[in-house]
């Protein structure tokens, strides 16, 4: 049986018209002919997607019990036994009612579409699952219904559903998204034009990687190797030189321009040993183009233009960036340079930009590379002139200069070996020379055509002439030598130089570090490895690079760094020469990886140093907090015992009502201080549970006086998920110290309400209120704003009631009251399990998995 196709309406945010838009394909279907049905559709009351809905054949819900209430689900075993061609289901996302047939409506998706059945369904793109914490960071809001990115991805269809936030908040307003009484919040919460703003462009961005995934897939298939140009991808050519920060500005600069632009920075090294490129350079120029969203690549190859060509078309490049040749204008006899094959081998579909700099004509240093010492073109010259110039200078002078006599001849076949040894050092010029003195002496030196010398004159004319070419071509090969030595060791005393830097700085972690190793050399994998003896085995304290060798036997080259540490690297050996840099490489991943466990164990120390303070207030605070109402119960207790004086009833009650708020005060001390030694221990262990906001809050505020709070607790409120007894008493700590700071003539106000996924309950004071610098402060242990008395409490309300908070799965900050004063805000899981279902209910209050 074949698989069911999946459609997906993908929407940017609640509301914006999936639901809508499915319904009105469902009409066309069905007026063409097809089979279609709702296994599930959610209107949320909205008349317009209700309307839709008439005309369309609906399979029944099944209902079930839960927690005292009946909810409806999709019926997946009707679906399956009507068996039509295309089924609805809303809200994807949605997690069913327990004692469903799947615990994800996904799940149930997926049953249709193993039965052959096609699927069309809706998501909004804040309940993807990689991108939760996105979202989260953006709204506030954790989404708890989510599905697998795969799941979406392995849709046949998706189709964005789009709208502005303006207009977005425009149906809001009018009432055709939530009912009247939920506009408001709405607007000021989850429906803010910056958060409606970041989550469409979340949604532009997944689906046009959906696309590129699918269009790379399709030439892949088809074996596309021309570039389409549907999207700017910009390939910066960089060589490490300072010109390299020009061109990647520039390069964001056109990628801006376009569409969706996208620049990707490529640094081509040679596959032979160490580049010539500066590593802090093309640091900076890796930190820049990162900053600029761009990506930094790495790629070995020997054929530069070549190498960059192959890279720009696999990425489907549009336009190629390289800046103006360095070389200076002498230099260009050896070859066209990268800039000039580059735009001749590109073809039609690739825009090749040449962009000035101001290291333009500055010439350029000699490549490190062993085997191109003086340039491949270079030496294939220098062959050409130690043997076709001589051929070809014999040529021109036996038929068109006969008379030009021997002095000169000799002296023109000298010019010929300098070329020789100028272009291509020692081996052409001495191969010149041998061939210059065999047609001297056949051609020219009397008797001719033959090997025979008559003038012993011209012998030692012949001697000197093959001397004074070897001559030149050692001077010049050993200068070529010492240009060699100079631009390596030039390149490792940068490397050198800049690995001492970040030793001083401390800047460069060891993936870091790796990574750079693997760059210089050009290798494919780097490896820290260690042991702790000599026969345990081998551990891989970081690496990067694709599959990285486990022990040093297996790594191309591994250099040893003490008794039991190696840096192993993959992908070629190395020769002996680059083994003296690559050792201060080893070094600097050691003196890396043991400030990182110093570090931790820094870490480690800090932490037991807050423990020392915590447990030195402790002792401060049991020193005089605690003995305070110990003091003054233990004179109650004297006085009442005292035979000394007749206490008259009204007295006697007057000190008993003094021991009653002396042992209340300090059991609410003692408790908190164990509450607090229990969070930083760790050992609270909530027990998570639906709860009634209603049926706890009036519990927490049992030790205050009914005129001093006022209650605004909405009965509608949907219930969350927490620890009753926690949540109890980071309440009540909350607002005893609200009571606490506010006017006695002002109560504070006690009120909740929700906001997508999540329940705030609001605790307002009218008091002096906290500056911003310290509304974190107030968080902390032992902490006690302003000019609180002391016997005042010990500075624990609050951070027992972050702890408790925290615990629970919320969060609890502090905001500025409108007119004074201070704002608690503590912010609640909603109840998982039935977040949608309280939707169609009727009973939340601001469903976070709204759809239209």
């Amino acid at each position: 049986m074949a698989r069911g196709k999946l459609r997906i309406y993908l929407g940017a945010a609640p509301g914006v018209g999936k639901t809508y838009a499915m319904l009105s394909e469902a009409h066309r279907r069905v007026e063409r002919g097809t089979d279609c049905v709702v296994a599930f559709v959610e209107h949320h009351h909205r008349p317009r997607t209700e309307v839709m809905l008439h005309g369309l054949e609906q399979i029944p819900r099944r209902e079930l019990a839960y927690r005292d209430s009946t909810f409806t689900e999709m019926d997946v075993e009707a679906v399956l036994a009507r068996r039509p061609q295309v089924a609805l289901v809303d809200e994807l996302a949605h997690t069913n009612i327990p004692g469903s047939r799947n615990d994800k409506r996904w799940q149930d998706v997926e049953e249709l579409l193993a039965a052959g059945i096609d699927v069309v369904s809706t998501v909004n793109i804040q309940h993807l699952e990689s991108l939760g914490d996105v979202v989260e960071s953006i709204t506030g809001v954790r989404q708890r219904e989510t599905v697998p990115d795969e799941v979406v991805r392995r849709a046949d269809q998706i189709e964005l559903v789009d709208m502005s936030p303006q207009a977005l908040r425009r149906r809001m307003a009018h009432g055709n998204i939530y009912k009247s009484d939920k506009v408001d919040a709405a607007l000021s919460n989850y429906f803010r034009p910056g958060n409606l703003t970041a989550l469409r462009e979340l949604a532009l961005l997944w689906v046009a990687d959906r696309v590129d995934a699918y269009l790379t897939e399709y030439r892949s298939e088809h074996r596309v190797s021309a570039i389409w140009g549907s999207r700017e991808r910009i390939v910066v050519g960089l060589t490490g030189g300072p010109e390299g920060r020009t061109l990647i500005r520039r390069a964001a600069r056109l990628a801006e321009k376009g569409a969706g632009g996208e620049v990707l920075a490529v640094y081509i090294s040679r596959s032979d040993g160490l580049t010539a490129a500066s590593p802090k350079e093309l640091a900076v120029q890796r930190t820049l183009v990162e900053d600029l969203g761009g990506t930094f690549h790495h790629v070995v190859g020997d054929d530069i233009p070549v190498a960059l060509l192959d890279f720009a078309r696999g990425v489907n490049a549009t336009q190629i960036v390289l800046g103006v040749s360095r070389r200076k204008g002498w230099q260009y006899v050896f070859g066209p340079g990268v800039g000039a094959t580059v735009a001749r081998e590109s073809g039609p579909d690739l825009d090749v930009h040449l962009i000035t700099h101001d290291e333009v004509g500055k010439g350029r240093g000699l490549p490190v590379a062993r085997s191109a010492r003086l340039g491949r073109s270079r030496l294939m010259w220098g062959w050409f002139a130690g043997l076709g110039g001589p051929l070809l200078l014999t040529w021109v002078l036996s038929g068109l200069f006969p008379n030009v006599g021997l002095a000169n001849d000799m002296l023109l076949f000298l010019a010929m070996t300098v070329a020789a040894a100028l272009l291509g050092g020692l081996l052409p010029a001495l191969a010149s020379a041998a061939t210059g003195s065999l047609l001297l002496n056949w051609y020219f030196t009397p008797p001719v055509h033959t090997l025979t010398i008559a003038d012993p004159k011209n012998i030692v004319a012949i001697a000197i002439f093959v001397g004074v070419a070897v001559s030149v071509a050692s001077v010049v090969d050993l200068a070529a030598r010492r240009t060699h030595q100079a631009a390596r060791l030039r390149a490792e005393s940068e490397i050198l130089s800049f690995l001492a830097g970040n030793v001083l700085r401390g800047e460069t972690s060891l993936e870091a570090l790796l990574e750079r190793v693997r760059e210089t050399f050009g290798m494919e994998s780097v490896a820290l490895l260690e042991r702790e003896s000599d026969v345990s085995p081998w551990t891989c304290a970081g690496s990067v690079g694709p599959q990285p060798c486990a022990v040093p036997d297996d790594a191309d080259v591994d250099v040893p760094v003490g008794d039991h540490m190696a840096l192993a690297l993959t992908g070629r050996v190395l020769p002996a020469e680059d083994r003296r840099v690559l050792a201060a490489f080893a070094a600097q991943a050691v003196v890396v990886l043991d400030r990182r466990r110093l570090q931790e164990e820094a870490d480690r120390a800090r932490a037991l140093a807050e423990g020392n303070r915590i447990r030195t207030a402790l002792l401060a605070a049991v020193s005089h907090d605690l003995r305070t109402p110990l003091a003054g119960i233990k004179a109650a207790v004297t006085s009442l015992r005292s035979d000394d004086v007749e206490w008259s009833q009204q007295d006697q009650a007057d000190l008993l009502e003094a021991i009653e708020d002396g042992a209340d005060r300090l059991d609410h001390l003692v408790g908190n201080l164990l509450d607090m030694s229990r969070l930083q221990t760790g050992t609270v262990t909530p027990l998570i549970r639906e709860t009634d906001l209603d049926e706890v809050v009036p519990m927490a505020l049992g030790g205050v006086p009914d005129a001093g709070v006022e209650l605004d607790i909405p009965e509608t409120l949907p219930m969350v998920d927490v620890d009753r007894g926690l949540l109890e008493r980071s309440v009540a700590n909350i607002v005893e110290n609200a009571v606490k700071y506010s006017p006695a003539d002002t109560p504070v106000l006690v009120s909740a309400s929700a906001i997508a996924d999540r329940v705030e309950v609001r605790v307002v004071d009218r008091g002096p209120g906290v500056p911003d610098e310290a509304k974190d402060r107030i968080f902390e242990p032992f902490q006690r704003y302003g000019d609180s008395p002391r016997g005042n409490g010990v500075g624990l309300g609050l951070a027992v009631a972050r702890g408790f908070a925290e615990a629970i799965g919320g969060t609890l900050h502090a905001e500025d009251t409108p007119g004074g004063g201070l704002t608690m805000v503590l912010s609640l899981p909603r109840a998982a399990s039935l977040s949608s279902a309280s939707a169609s209910a009727s009973a939340s209050n601001l469903p976070a998995a709204a759809t239209s």
